[in-house]
Protein backbone atom coordinates (compact mmCIF):
# COMPACT_ATOMS: atom_id res chain seq x y z
CA UNK A 1 0.00 0.00 0.00
CA UNK A 2 1.57 3.28 -1.16
CA UNK A 3 0.21 6.34 0.66
CA UNK A 4 0.75 8.50 -2.43
CA UNK A 5 -1.66 6.23 -4.33
CA UNK A 6 -4.52 6.51 -1.81
CA UNK A 7 -7.63 8.59 -2.59
CA UNK A 8 -10.60 9.41 -0.36
CA UNK A 9 -14.19 10.19 -1.35
CA UNK A 10 -16.70 11.77 1.04
CA UNK A 11 -20.44 11.68 0.34
CA UNK A 12 -22.47 13.76 2.81
CA UNK A 13 -26.06 12.65 2.21
CA UNK A 14 -29.37 13.55 3.82
CA UNK A 15 -29.50 10.42 5.94
CA UNK A 16 -25.90 9.20 6.07
CA UNK A 17 -22.25 10.07 5.64
CA UNK A 18 -20.15 7.65 3.59
CA UNK A 19 -16.36 7.67 3.20
CA UNK A 20 -14.52 5.43 0.73
CA UNK A 21 -10.75 4.95 0.83
CA UNK A 22 -9.19 3.19 -2.15
CA UNK A 23 -6.07 2.78 -4.22
CA UNK A 24 -5.64 2.04 -7.90
CA UNK A 25 -4.03 -1.31 -8.72
CA UNK A 26 -1.76 -2.15 -11.66
CA UNK A 27 -4.82 -3.18 -13.74
CA UNK A 28 -6.53 0.18 -13.27
CA UNK A 29 -9.19 -1.15 -10.89
CA UNK A 30 -10.13 0.43 -7.58
CA UNK A 31 -9.06 -1.61 -4.58
CA UNK A 32 -11.21 -0.49 -1.67
CA UNK A 33 -9.10 -0.36 1.48
CA UNK A 34 -11.85 0.74 3.86
CA UNK A 35 -15.27 2.33 4.10
CA UNK A 36 -16.77 4.42 6.86
CA UNK A 37 -20.49 4.89 7.36
CA UNK A 38 -22.56 6.89 9.85
CA UNK A 39 -26.22 7.84 9.94
CA UNK A 40 -26.78 11.57 10.30
CA UNK A 41 -29.64 14.01 10.79
CA UNK A 42 -27.56 17.16 10.32
CA UNK A 43 -28.49 17.40 6.62
CA UNK A 44 -31.89 18.13 5.11
CA UNK A 45 -32.59 17.95 1.37
CA UNK A 46 -28.81 17.81 0.69
CA UNK A 47 -28.13 21.03 2.67
CA UNK A 48 -26.44 21.37 6.08
CA UNK A 49 -28.95 22.34 8.78
CA UNK A 50 -26.88 21.41 11.86
CA UNK A 51 -23.12 21.93 11.77
CA UNK A 52 -22.31 20.02 14.96
CA UNK A 53 -24.31 16.92 14.03
CA UNK A 54 -22.78 16.86 10.55
CA UNK A 55 -19.25 17.23 11.96
CA UNK A 56 -19.92 14.39 14.42
CA UNK A 57 -21.13 12.11 11.61
CA UNK A 58 -18.06 12.86 9.46
CA UNK A 59 -15.77 12.14 12.42
CA UNK A 60 -17.59 8.87 13.18
CA UNK A 61 -17.28 7.69 9.57
CA UNK A 62 -13.57 8.60 9.53
CA UNK A 63 -13.05 6.77 12.84
CA UNK A 64 -14.59 3.63 11.34
CA UNK A 65 -12.13 3.86 8.44
CA UNK A 66 -9.24 4.05 10.90
CA UNK A 67 -10.53 1.07 12.88
CA UNK A 68 -10.87 -1.00 9.69
CA UNK A 69 -7.58 -0.12 8.10
CA UNK A 70 -5.36 1.99 10.40
CA UNK A 71 -5.56 4.74 7.75
CA UNK A 72 -5.80 8.33 9.01
CA UNK A 73 -7.66 10.66 6.63
CA UNK A 74 -6.26 14.16 6.02
CA UNK A 75 -8.04 15.26 2.85
CA UNK A 76 -11.15 14.36 0.84
CA UNK A 77 -12.84 14.79 -2.50
CA UNK A 78 -16.37 15.74 -1.43
CA UNK A 79 -19.60 15.50 -3.41
CA UNK A 80 -21.71 18.61 -3.89
CA UNK A 81 -25.41 18.42 -4.70
CA UNK A 82 -28.80 19.81 -3.75
CA UNK A 83 -31.40 22.24 -5.03
CA UNK A 84 -28.95 25.16 -4.68
CA UNK A 85 -26.72 23.64 -7.40
CA UNK A 86 -27.80 24.38 -10.95
CA UNK A 87 -26.31 24.14 -14.41
CA UNK A 88 -25.93 26.64 -17.23
CA UNK A 89 -25.37 25.94 -20.91
CA UNK A 90 -22.63 28.04 -22.48
CA UNK A 91 -20.65 28.09 -25.72
CA UNK A 92 -17.29 29.30 -26.91
CA UNK A 93 -15.23 29.82 -30.07
CA UNK A 94 -11.50 30.45 -30.39
CA UNK A 95 -8.77 30.52 -33.03
CA UNK A 96 -6.36 27.59 -32.82
CA UNK A 97 -2.68 28.39 -32.15
CA UNK A 98 -0.24 29.17 -34.99
CA UNK A 99 0.81 25.53 -35.41
CA UNK A 100 -2.73 24.67 -36.51
CA UNK A 101 -2.78 21.68 -34.11
CA UNK A 102 -5.04 21.83 -31.05
CA UNK A 103 -3.09 21.63 -27.79
CA UNK A 104 -3.93 21.79 -24.08
CA UNK A 105 -3.49 25.55 -24.03
CA UNK A 106 -6.18 25.89 -26.72
CA UNK A 107 -8.61 23.77 -24.71
CA UNK A 108 -7.88 25.84 -21.60
CA UNK A 109 -8.57 29.09 -23.49
CA UNK A 110 -11.77 27.59 -24.91
CA UNK A 111 -13.06 26.67 -21.43
CA UNK A 112 -12.08 30.02 -19.91
CA UNK A 113 -13.92 31.89 -22.66
CA UNK A 114 -17.01 29.71 -22.10
CA UNK A 115 -16.82 30.56 -18.39
CA UNK A 116 -16.54 34.27 -19.19
CA UNK A 117 -19.55 34.07 -21.53
CA UNK A 118 -21.97 33.28 -18.69
CA UNK A 119 -24.54 36.02 -18.36
CA UNK A 120 -25.99 37.29 -15.06
CA UNK A 121 -24.07 35.06 -12.62
CA UNK A 122 -24.66 36.84 -9.31
CA UNK A 123 -22.05 37.23 -6.56
CA UNK A 124 -23.85 34.70 -4.35
CA UNK A 125 -22.89 31.78 -6.61
CA UNK A 126 -19.57 30.23 -7.54
CA UNK A 127 -18.54 28.05 -10.46
CA UNK A 128 -17.77 24.44 -9.52
CA UNK A 129 -17.18 22.79 -12.91
CA UNK A 130 -16.87 23.73 -16.56
CA UNK A 131 -17.72 20.47 -18.36
CA UNK A 132 -17.13 20.19 -22.13
CA UNK A 133 -20.04 18.64 -24.02
CA UNK A 134 -18.78 18.85 -27.59
CA UNK A 135 -15.83 20.28 -29.50
CA UNK A 136 -16.01 21.25 -33.18
CA UNK A 137 -12.74 21.79 -35.02
CA UNK A 138 -13.52 23.51 -38.32
CA UNK A 139 -16.21 21.20 -39.74
CA UNK A 140 -15.34 18.11 -37.64
CA UNK A 141 -18.04 17.88 -34.97
CA UNK A 142 -18.92 15.66 -31.99
CA UNK A 143 -15.35 15.58 -30.68
CA UNK A 144 -14.82 14.78 -27.00
CA UNK A 145 -11.03 15.22 -27.03
CA UNK A 146 -9.82 17.66 -29.69
CA UNK A 147 -6.12 17.64 -28.73
CA UNK A 148 -3.99 16.77 -31.76
CA UNK A 149 -6.66 17.72 -34.31
CA UNK A 150 -5.66 20.06 -37.14
CA UNK A 151 -7.75 23.12 -37.89
CA UNK A 152 -8.16 26.90 -37.81
CA UNK A 153 -10.98 27.42 -35.31
CA UNK A 154 -12.47 25.48 -32.43
CA UNK A 155 -15.95 25.98 -31.08
CA UNK A 156 -18.42 23.99 -29.01
CA UNK A 157 -20.69 23.82 -25.98
CA UNK A 158 -20.04 23.39 -22.29
CA UNK A 159 -22.07 22.62 -19.16
CA UNK A 160 -21.24 24.96 -16.27
CA UNK A 161 -22.14 23.88 -12.73
CA UNK A 162 -22.67 26.63 -10.15
CA UNK A 163 -23.57 26.48 -6.46
CA UNK A 164 -24.63 28.86 -3.71
CA UNK A 165 -21.57 30.15 -1.84
CA UNK A 166 -23.17 29.98 1.62
CA UNK A 167 -24.20 26.33 1.18
CA UNK A 168 -20.72 25.42 -0.03
CA UNK A 169 -19.16 27.31 2.88
CA UNK A 170 -21.22 25.26 5.35
CA UNK A 171 -19.88 22.05 3.79
CA UNK A 172 -16.33 23.39 4.03
CA UNK A 173 -16.83 24.30 7.68
CA UNK A 174 -18.06 20.83 8.56
CA UNK A 175 -15.12 19.09 6.89
CA UNK A 176 -12.51 21.44 8.34
CA UNK A 177 -13.96 21.14 11.85
CA UNK A 178 -13.78 17.37 11.44
CA UNK A 179 -10.01 17.78 11.00
CA UNK A 180 -9.78 17.34 7.22
CA UNK A 181 -9.13 19.53 4.20
CA UNK A 182 -11.05 19.67 0.93
CA UNK A 183 -8.76 18.61 -1.91
CA UNK A 184 -11.58 18.36 -4.44
CA UNK A 185 -15.19 19.57 -4.69
CA UNK A 186 -17.11 17.50 -7.26
CA UNK A 187 -20.64 17.78 -8.62
CA UNK A 188 -22.31 14.60 -7.39
CA UNK A 189 -23.80 13.49 -10.76
CA UNK A 190 -20.31 13.71 -12.31
CA UNK A 191 -18.88 11.34 -9.68
CA UNK A 192 -21.89 9.06 -9.79
CA UNK A 193 -21.70 8.79 -13.58
CA UNK A 194 -18.04 7.77 -13.39
CA UNK A 195 -18.97 5.05 -10.91
CA UNK A 196 -22.04 3.34 -12.36
CA UNK A 197 -22.14 3.93 -16.13
CA UNK A 198 -20.61 1.38 -18.49
CA UNK A 199 -18.77 2.70 -21.53
CA UNK A 200 -21.33 1.41 -24.03
CA UNK A 201 -24.14 3.06 -22.02
CA UNK A 202 -22.27 6.36 -21.98
CA UNK A 203 -22.06 6.35 -25.78
CA UNK A 204 -25.67 5.26 -26.28
CA UNK A 205 -27.38 7.81 -24.04
CA UNK A 206 -28.35 6.94 -20.45
CA UNK A 207 -30.23 8.45 -17.52
CA UNK A 208 -28.94 8.08 -13.95
CA UNK A 209 -31.60 8.32 -11.24
CA UNK A 210 -30.18 8.66 -7.72
CA UNK A 211 -32.92 8.21 -5.10
CA UNK A 212 -31.37 9.54 -1.92
CA UNK A 213 -32.85 10.23 1.47
CA UNK A 214 -34.03 13.79 0.90
CA UNK A 215 -33.68 14.33 -2.84
CA UNK A 216 -33.80 12.46 -6.13
CA UNK A 217 -31.25 13.55 -8.73
CA UNK A 218 -31.73 12.95 -12.45
CA UNK A 219 -28.80 13.20 -14.86
CA UNK A 220 -28.71 12.59 -18.60
CA UNK A 221 -25.52 11.49 -20.35
CA UNK A 222 -25.31 11.68 -24.14
CA UNK A 223 -22.15 11.00 -26.11
CA UNK A 224 -20.17 10.56 -22.88
CA UNK A 225 -21.04 14.04 -21.56
CA UNK A 226 -23.67 15.46 -19.21
CA UNK A 227 -26.43 17.23 -21.12
CA UNK A 228 -29.07 17.64 -18.41
CA UNK A 229 -29.46 17.39 -14.64
CA UNK A 230 -32.29 18.08 -12.23
CA UNK A 231 -32.81 17.85 -8.46
CA UNK A 232 -36.23 16.69 -7.25
CA UNK A 233 -36.84 17.54 -3.58
CA UNK A 234 -38.54 14.24 -2.77
CA UNK A 235 -36.67 11.13 -1.66
CA UNK A 236 -36.73 7.85 0.21
CA UNK A 237 -37.18 9.55 3.59
CA UNK A 238 -40.58 10.76 2.40
CA UNK A 239 -41.61 7.11 2.01
CA UNK A 240 -40.63 6.52 5.64
CA UNK A 241 -42.66 9.54 6.79
CA UNK A 242 -45.70 8.29 4.83
CA UNK A 243 -45.47 4.89 6.55
CA UNK A 244 -45.11 6.51 9.99
CA UNK A 245 -48.17 8.68 9.35
CA UNK A 246 -50.32 5.91 7.84
CA UNK A 247 -49.57 3.38 10.61
CA UNK A 248 -49.17 5.90 13.45
CA UNK A 249 -45.72 4.65 14.43
CA UNK A 250 -42.41 6.43 14.98
CA UNK A 251 -40.00 7.03 12.11
CA UNK A 252 -37.40 4.53 13.31
CA UNK A 253 -39.92 1.68 13.27
CA UNK A 254 -41.27 2.90 9.91
CA UNK A 255 -37.78 2.85 8.40
CA UNK A 256 -37.22 -0.69 9.63
CA UNK A 257 -40.56 -1.83 8.19
CA UNK A 258 -39.71 -0.24 4.84
CA UNK A 259 -36.37 -2.01 4.62
CA UNK A 260 -37.43 -5.41 5.93
CA UNK A 261 -40.92 -5.82 4.46
CA UNK A 262 -41.48 -3.02 1.95
CA UNK A 263 -42.01 -3.40 -1.78
CA UNK A 264 -42.34 -0.58 -4.30
CA UNK A 265 -44.32 -2.63 -6.82
CA UNK A 266 -47.54 -4.20 -5.53
CA UNK A 267 -47.61 -6.61 -8.47
CA UNK A 268 -44.76 -8.69 -7.01
CA UNK A 269 -45.58 -8.61 -3.28
CA UNK A 270 -47.53 -11.07 -1.13
CA UNK A 271 -51.09 -9.85 -0.57
CA UNK A 272 -52.05 -12.10 2.35
CA UNK A 273 -49.01 -11.67 4.61
CA UNK A 274 -49.58 -10.04 7.98
CA UNK A 275 -46.72 -8.14 9.63
CA UNK A 276 -46.40 -7.80 13.40
CA UNK A 277 -45.05 -4.45 14.60
CA UNK A 278 -43.33 -5.05 17.93
CA UNK A 279 -44.32 -2.91 20.90
CA UNK A 280 -41.98 -0.17 22.08
CA UNK A 281 -41.91 1.96 25.22
CA UNK A 282 -45.09 0.50 26.64
CA UNK A 283 -47.22 0.76 23.51
CA UNK A 284 -49.24 -2.30 22.41
CA UNK A 285 -48.20 -4.47 19.48
CA UNK A 286 -49.75 -3.76 16.10
CA UNK A 287 -50.37 -5.78 12.99
CA UNK A 288 -50.60 -4.57 9.42
CA UNK A 289 -51.29 -6.25 6.12
CA UNK A 290 -48.21 -6.20 3.92
CA UNK A 291 -50.45 -5.22 1.02
CA UNK A 292 -51.39 -1.99 2.85
CA UNK A 293 -47.75 -1.22 3.69
CA UNK A 294 -46.79 -1.68 0.06
CA UNK A 295 -49.70 0.46 -1.11
CA UNK A 296 -48.29 3.36 0.93
CA UNK A 297 -44.77 2.77 -0.41
CA UNK A 298 -45.88 2.37 -4.02
CA UNK A 299 -47.89 5.61 -3.98
CA UNK A 300 -44.89 7.71 -2.98
CA UNK A 301 -42.42 5.84 -5.19
CA UNK A 302 -44.81 6.27 -8.11
CA UNK A 303 -44.84 10.03 -7.46
CA UNK A 304 -41.03 10.16 -7.40
CA UNK A 305 -40.70 8.23 -10.64
CA UNK A 306 -43.39 10.29 -12.37
CA UNK A 307 -41.44 13.44 -11.45
CA UNK A 308 -38.32 11.79 -12.88
CA UNK A 309 -40.20 10.97 -16.10
CA UNK A 310 -41.45 14.56 -16.36
CA UNK A 311 -37.89 15.89 -15.91
CA UNK A 312 -36.60 13.60 -18.67
CA UNK A 313 -39.39 14.70 -20.98
CA UNK A 314 -38.74 18.40 -20.29
CA UNK A 315 -35.04 17.94 -21.01
CA UNK A 316 -35.81 17.44 -24.68
CA UNK A 317 -33.51 14.41 -24.80
CA UNK A 318 -35.91 11.62 -23.81
CA UNK A 319 -35.97 10.09 -27.29
CA UNK A 320 -32.14 9.93 -27.26
CA UNK A 321 -31.99 7.67 -24.18
CA UNK A 322 -31.09 4.43 -25.98
CA UNK A 323 -29.25 2.71 -23.12
CA UNK A 324 -32.07 3.04 -20.58
CA UNK A 325 -31.87 4.23 -16.99
CA UNK A 326 -29.70 3.34 -14.01
CA UNK A 327 -31.35 3.39 -10.58
CA UNK A 328 -29.02 4.01 -7.65
CA UNK A 329 -28.98 5.45 -4.14
CA UNK A 330 -30.60 3.99 -1.03
CA UNK A 331 -34.09 4.16 -2.54
CA UNK A 332 -33.06 1.76 -5.31
CA UNK A 333 -32.60 -1.01 -2.72
CA UNK A 334 -36.36 -1.27 -2.16
CA UNK A 335 -37.78 -4.49 -3.53
CA UNK A 336 -39.66 -3.78 -6.76
CA UNK A 337 -38.04 -0.37 -7.36
CA UNK A 338 -36.47 -1.41 -10.66
CA UNK A 339 -39.67 -3.06 -11.90
CA UNK A 340 -41.79 -0.01 -11.06
CA UNK A 341 -39.26 2.31 -12.69
CA UNK A 342 -39.41 0.30 -15.92
CA UNK A 343 -43.17 0.66 -15.96
CA UNK A 344 -43.29 4.41 -15.20
CA UNK A 345 -40.29 5.56 -17.24
CA UNK A 346 -40.97 3.22 -20.18
CA UNK A 347 -37.22 2.50 -20.33
CA UNK A 348 -34.96 -0.44 -19.64
CA UNK A 349 -33.81 -0.03 -16.03
CA UNK A 350 -31.04 -1.65 -14.01
CA UNK A 351 -29.65 -1.11 -10.51
CA UNK A 352 -26.41 0.85 -10.39
CA UNK A 353 -23.27 -0.44 -8.69
CA UNK A 354 -19.78 1.03 -8.96
CA UNK A 355 -17.88 -0.52 -11.86
CA UNK A 356 -14.31 -1.85 -11.66
CA UNK A 357 -14.19 -2.16 -7.87
CA UNK A 358 -12.58 -4.82 -5.71
CA UNK A 359 -11.88 -5.09 -2.01
CA UNK A 360 -12.90 -6.64 1.28
CA UNK A 361 -16.24 -6.81 3.06
CA UNK A 362 -17.26 -3.97 5.35
CA UNK A 363 -19.41 -4.17 8.47
CA UNK A 364 -22.59 -3.82 6.39
CA UNK A 365 -21.74 -7.01 4.51
CA UNK A 366 -20.66 -5.64 1.13
CA UNK A 367 -17.97 -3.45 -0.32
CA UNK A 368 -20.08 -2.25 -3.22
CA UNK A 369 -23.66 -1.09 -2.80
CA UNK A 370 -25.76 1.55 -4.60
CA UNK A 371 -25.50 3.54 -1.36
CA UNK A 372 -21.70 3.64 -1.73
CA UNK A 373 -21.59 4.44 -5.45
CA UNK A 374 -21.08 8.20 -5.06
CA UNK A 375 -18.17 7.85 -2.62
CA UNK A 376 -16.48 5.35 -4.95
CA UNK A 377 -17.13 7.62 -7.94
CA UNK A 378 -15.43 10.46 -6.07
CA UNK A 379 -12.33 8.29 -5.74
CA UNK A 380 -12.44 7.52 -9.46
CA UNK A 381 -12.67 11.26 -10.17
CA UNK A 382 -9.47 11.81 -8.17
CA UNK A 383 -7.48 9.44 -10.39
CA UNK A 384 -8.94 10.62 -13.70
CA UNK A 385 -8.24 14.26 -12.90
CA UNK A 386 -4.90 13.81 -11.10
CA UNK A 387 -6.12 15.45 -7.88
CA UNK A 388 -3.68 13.34 -5.86
CA UNK A 389 -0.61 14.96 -7.47
CA UNK A 390 1.31 16.75 -4.69
CA UNK A 391 -1.63 16.15 -2.34
CA UNK A 392 -1.92 13.72 0.58
CA UNK A 393 -5.35 12.24 1.20
CA UNK A 394 -4.34 9.84 3.99
CA UNK A 395 -1.47 8.22 5.85
CA UNK A 396 -1.02 4.94 7.66
CA UNK A 397 -1.51 5.26 11.41
CA UNK A 398 1.18 4.16 13.85
CA UNK A 399 0.89 0.53 14.93
CA UNK A 400 -0.64 0.35 18.44
CA UNK A 401 1.93 -0.27 21.13
CA UNK A 402 4.79 1.36 19.23
CA UNK A 403 5.15 5.07 19.82
CA UNK A 404 6.66 7.44 17.33
CA UNK A 405 10.32 8.24 17.90
CA UNK A 406 11.12 11.48 19.69
CA UNK A 407 14.30 13.54 19.70
CA UNK A 408 16.67 12.00 22.26
CA UNK A 409 17.94 13.97 25.23
CA UNK A 410 21.65 14.83 25.25
CA UNK A 411 23.59 11.71 26.28
CA UNK A 412 26.54 11.43 28.59
CA UNK A 413 29.75 10.08 27.02
CA UNK A 414 29.52 6.74 28.83
CA UNK A 415 26.00 6.15 27.46
CA UNK A 416 26.88 6.61 23.77
CA UNK A 417 27.43 2.93 22.98
CA UNK A 418 24.19 1.94 24.71
CA UNK A 419 22.32 4.63 22.75
CA UNK A 420 23.78 3.35 19.48
CA UNK A 421 22.64 -0.19 20.27
CA UNK A 422 19.11 1.09 20.95
CA UNK A 423 19.19 3.09 17.71
CA UNK A 424 20.12 -0.01 15.71
CA UNK A 425 17.40 -2.06 17.39
CA UNK A 426 14.83 0.67 16.71
CA UNK A 427 15.88 0.83 13.04
CA UNK A 428 15.21 -2.90 12.72
CA UNK A 429 11.70 -2.39 14.15
CA UNK A 430 10.97 0.45 11.73
CA UNK A 431 12.32 -1.52 8.74
CA UNK A 432 10.19 -4.50 9.74
CA UNK A 433 7.05 -2.33 9.94
CA UNK A 434 7.75 -0.81 6.51
CA UNK A 435 8.14 -4.28 5.00
CA UNK A 436 4.90 -5.40 6.65
CA UNK A 437 2.96 -2.40 5.24
CA UNK A 438 4.33 -2.98 1.74
CA UNK A 439 3.21 -6.62 1.85
CA UNK A 440 -0.21 -5.49 3.13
Amino acid sequence: MREANIAVGLDIGTSKVCIAVAEKDEFGKLNVLAEGFCYSDGIRRAAVVNINKTVAAIKAAAAEVERESSIVIHGVNVALSGAHVHCIQSSSEISINQSGIVNESDVHRFLEKARANIQNLDINHEIIHVIPQEFIVDDQDKLLDPIGMAGMTMRGSVYIVVGLKTKIRNIRQCIERAGMKIIGLTFKPVALGMAVIKEREMRGGVAVVDIGGGTTEVTLYLGAAIHYSEVITVGANDITLDIAHALQIDEEVAERLKKQHGCADGRISSEAEEIVIEASEGYPRKTVQRSFLNLVIEARMMEILELVRDALMLSGYYEAINAGAILTGGGSLLQGAVELAQQVLALDVRKGYAEGVSGGVNRRGAVNSPMDATALGLVTYVYRNNLSVNQSFATAAAVPGISASKPAAPQKSEDVSVGQEKSVAWKKVVDGLQEWWEKL
